[in-house]
């Protein structure tokens, strides 16, 4: 009794009933993800042009459709049965003079020009479709109203349509007007239903392109303010719903600036503040005299005074971000040569591999000053460093390479705090000023397992 019981879902075991309808719906879904228009503009026209297709589509079959199919098969239907009667007529007559009388007659009230070819007969013709369903219709009149061997020809006159009947005089040719088989409004209709629905999507598309362009000014101004550069406040325009977020965004454009003003005014004072009374102590502690029992005492306080006025000055320089300066054009490949140098200088090994010329949008002060730290950070701790930089997709990846001993995995996200950045444990702010100045680029600074046995430092760089 309890052998059939099933799973909530309804199949055996709590399974779908059909998988692969489930399969299929999501393959339906990725396909459709790469046909589909990715922008909001595209999304948008699409929005309006399927509606606008379905509807004209449903128009057309309809109205198009059905209305086409009745009058064809009526004007057909009339003609096959002037030709049926003017048949029967010359049946009836006895002389080639009421032949004649009976075929003038079928010219002037039905509009047929007729003429009949004695002892001609019927040779098989072609059977050339055409666009409609008129030719279709004609045939099948011409079957149930005459019910004799007949041909048609539309393509040899484009005016009127050529029709031959097998008769016992002989063929009978019959030249019926085109006009007398279809109506011209039809393609009236679908010119105007085609030249309206472009015309509609036209100026649709006109409007949402204004529409869209405010949001693209608003996304392009939020890229730039991320990537740290001032473009100044954006205008609002557009609907009222995107004017609301523009001024919401220069509104915070504007406080993060306060913000960021306001902490290094207050950082420069505390550290000016703060440098006073070390000068005192680093003047108090050079007046003393040289030579006395307490020399390890002086020289252990001259040596902390000298690291609190290092990490003040780093406090400052990391408070300070570097925010007045503005991105611009620079050559990467001459700011990295400039960096090596400097390390060269110093008497570090440094090995440059670098495209000659590599022209990125940045700020070129900060961007030498956070791959100075990260180069001074591995000539301290290594022998051997290689500075690189390539292109990659839509970035530039910049990376310092060294022999030394490294950083353990668990330990190298922590590094990035302030004043625990030296690798060896002491206290600094080397990286993390690096990192602060490479996420003000949008990038981001990931650190590695090196191919040269220490560490290494990637910089991603958006381009």
């Amino acid at each position: 009794m309890g052998s059939g019981a099933s799973g909530p879902s309804g199949g055996p075991g709590g399974k779908a009933p059909w998988p692969f309808l489930t399969r299929f719906a999501t393959s339906w879904e990725r396909q459709a993800r790469k046909i589909l228009p990715r922008s909001l503009l595209g999304r948008s026209l699409l929005i309006i042009l399927v509606p606008l297709v379905l509807v004209q589509a449903v128009a057309l079959m309809l109205f198009y459709g059905s209305h086409l199919d009745l009058i064809s098969r009526r004007l057909s239907g009339a003609v096959a049965g002037e030709i049926a009667y003017t048949i029967r007529l010359l049946d009836g007559a006895h002389d080639p003079a009421e032949r004649d009388r009976v075929l003038r007659n079928a010219e002037h009230d039905f509009d047929l020009g007729m003429e009949i070819d004695p002892q001609a007969h019927l040779s098989p013709a072609k059977n050339v479709n055409i666009l409609g369903p008129m030719d279709d219709d004609l045939a099948v009149a011409m079957h149930e109203r005459v019910g004799l061997p007949f041909t048609m020809d539309w393509t040899h006159d484009p005016q009127s349509v050529l029709i031959d009947v097998q008769l016992k005089p002989g063929v009978l040719h019959v030249q019926t007007p085109r006009k007398r088989l279809y109506s011209s409004m039809i393609y009236l209709f679908v010119v105007w239903v085609a030249g309206s629905s472009v015309l509609l999507f036209t100026v649709a598309a006109l409007f949402m392109r204004n529409q869209v362009r405010a949001i693209r000014r608003l996304a392009a101004a939020a890229e730039d303010f991320g990537l740290g550069r001032d473009t100044g406040a954006i205008r609002p325009e557009g609907a009222v719903e995107v004017r609301r977020a523009a001024t919401a965004f220069n509104r915070m454009q504007e406080r993060i600036r306060r913000f960021l003003t306001q902490r290094t005014e207050m950082l420069a004072g505390v550290s000016h503040d703060l440098r006073t009374p070390l000068t005192r102590l680093r003047l108090a502690l050079a007046m003393m005299p040289a030579a006395g029992p307490h020399d390890d005492d002086l020289a252990e306080m001259t040596a902390d005074v000298e690291e609190m006025e290092r990490m003040i000055a780093g406090y400052l320089a990391f408070a300070r971000g570097e925010q007045a300066e503005q991105a611009e054009r620079v050559n990467l490949a001459a700011v990295l040569e400039e960096v090596a140098a400097g390390a060269r200088r110093a008497g570090a090994e440094v090995e440059l591999t670098v495209p000659p010329d590599m022209t990125v949008m940045l700020r070129p002060d900060a961007v030498r000053r956070a791959i100075t730290n990260l180069v001074d950070n591995a000539r301290r701790h290594a022998g051997r460093v290689a500075l690189s930089a390539a292109a990659m997709p839509r970035s530039v990846q910049v990376t310092v390479d060294d022999d030394g001993p490294g950083i353990p995995p668990a330990r190298r996200e922590s590094v990035f705090r302030p004043f625990e950045s030296d690798a060896a444990g002491g206290t600094g702010l080397g990286l993390t000023i690096a990192r602060d100045i490479v996420r003000g680029h949008g990038g981001d600074i990931v650190l590695e397992d090196s191919p040269l046995g220490g560490l290494r430092a990637r910089i991603r760089l958006p381009v």
